[in-house]
C-alpha cells in the first residue's frame, strides 16, 4: 500500500517538482542532463520520450530538431546535445529496423528451385570440405559436416536462408542452432545494451552476424570448457550457455566482443 502511494505521489506530484528544481539549478533539461552523466546503452535505455521510441530512421534529423524547441535547448550553449541526441534515436531506430530486417530473412524458406540458394548451400560444402567433392546433391555425404538427413534444406525450416548465411558466415555447423539463439535475443530485446554499447548508430545485419561470430566462437570454448560426456547432451549445455549469455547481457556496460 506505502509503495503504491508512494509511485503514485511521485509520478504525478515530486517526479514534476523535482525535475523543475533541477532545471533551475541546473540550467539543463532532463535529457541535457542524462547526456552530460552517462554514455553507451546507459545513456540510450534512458530516452524514453514517446517521440524518441515511435520516430522513424529518415525522421530522426526533424525530430532532434522538434525536441530541442520544445525543450528549449539552445545549440550555441550544448553544442554536443544534438549530436548524443541524433545517436541515441539512431540507435533505437536502429535496433527496431534490425529486428525487422533478421526476421525478413528468417522467414525465407529455403528453396531448392531458387539457383541462389544452391550455390550457396554448395558453397558451404566447398568452404567445410575443400578437399572433398559432394557426390550429389542430395547425399549421406551432408551428415559429415553435421546435417541431420540426406537433404540439408530440411534442417533449415526453423532459421530458413538465415540460418544457412550464417553457416556460411562462420562455417561452423552448430551455428543454426546458434542463429535461433542470437535472434530469439534479438527479438526479446536482449541486444539492446550491447549494441547501444558497441554501435554508434544504426545497427546493421552486419553487427547482427558479428554477435553470431562471437556466440559460435564462445560456445565452443564453453564445450570444450565443460567437457560434456558425448553429443547427446548438446541441448542441454546450449541452454546453459544460453543463460551464460543472458547474464552477460544483463549488464548495461556489455559489449560482447570477439577477444581472440
Amino acid at each position: 500500500m506505502f509503495v503504491t502511494l508512494w509511485e503514485f505521489f511521485y509520478g504525478h506530484f515530486f517526479r514534476f517538482w523535482m525535475k523543475w528544481l533541477l532545471r533551475q539549478m541546473t540550467g539543463k533539461c532532463e535529457l541535457q542532463r542524462i547526456f552530460d552523466t552517462y554514455v553507451g546503452a546507459q545513456r540510450t535505455h534512458r530516452i524514453i520520450l514517446q517521440k524518441a521510441t515511435q520516430v522513424i530512421q529518415s525522421e530522426v534529423d526533424r525530430c532532434v530538431e522538434d525536441i530541442m524547441k520544445e525543450k528549449n535547448i539552445n545549440p550555441e550553449k550544448d553544442t554536443s546535445f544534438k549530436i548524443c541526441m541524433r545517436t541515441c534515436l539512431l540507435q533505437i531506430t536502429g535496433y527496431k529496423q534490425l529486428y525487422l530486417d533478421v526476421e525478413s530473412v528468417r522467414k525465407k524458406p529455403y528453396d531448392s528451385d531458387n539457383l541462389q540458394h544452391e550455390k550457396l548451400l554448395l558453397k558451404l560444402w566447398n568452404l567445410l570440405m575443400p578437399t572433398k567433392k559432394l557426390t550429389a546433391r542430395i547425399s549421406k555425404q551432408w551428415a559429415d559436416i553435421g546435417f541431420q538427413g540426406d537433404d540439408p534444406k530440411t534442417d533449415f525450416r526453423g532459421m530458413g536462408i538465415l540460418g544457412l548465411i550464417n553457416l556460411v558466415y562462420s562455417y561452423a555447423i552448430v551455428g543454426i542452432n546458434l542463429t535461433e539463439m542470437a535472434y530469439s535475443l534479438l527479438k526479446n530485446e536482449a541486444l539492446k545494451s550491447h549494441l547501444y554499447n558497441c554501435v554508434p548508430g544504426v545497427p546493421t545485419m552486419e553487427h547482427f552476424h558479428q554477435f553470431y561470430c562471437y556466440l559460435v566462437y564462445e560456445f565452443d570454448k564453453f564445450w570444450f570448457q565443460e567437457e560434456p560426456e558425448s553429443i547427446m547432451y548438446f541441448n542441454l549445455y546450449r541452454e546453459k550457455f544460453h543463460e551464460k549469455i543472458k547474464g552477460l547481457l544483463m549488464d548495461c556496460n556489455v559489449a560482447l566482443t570477439l577477444k581472440m
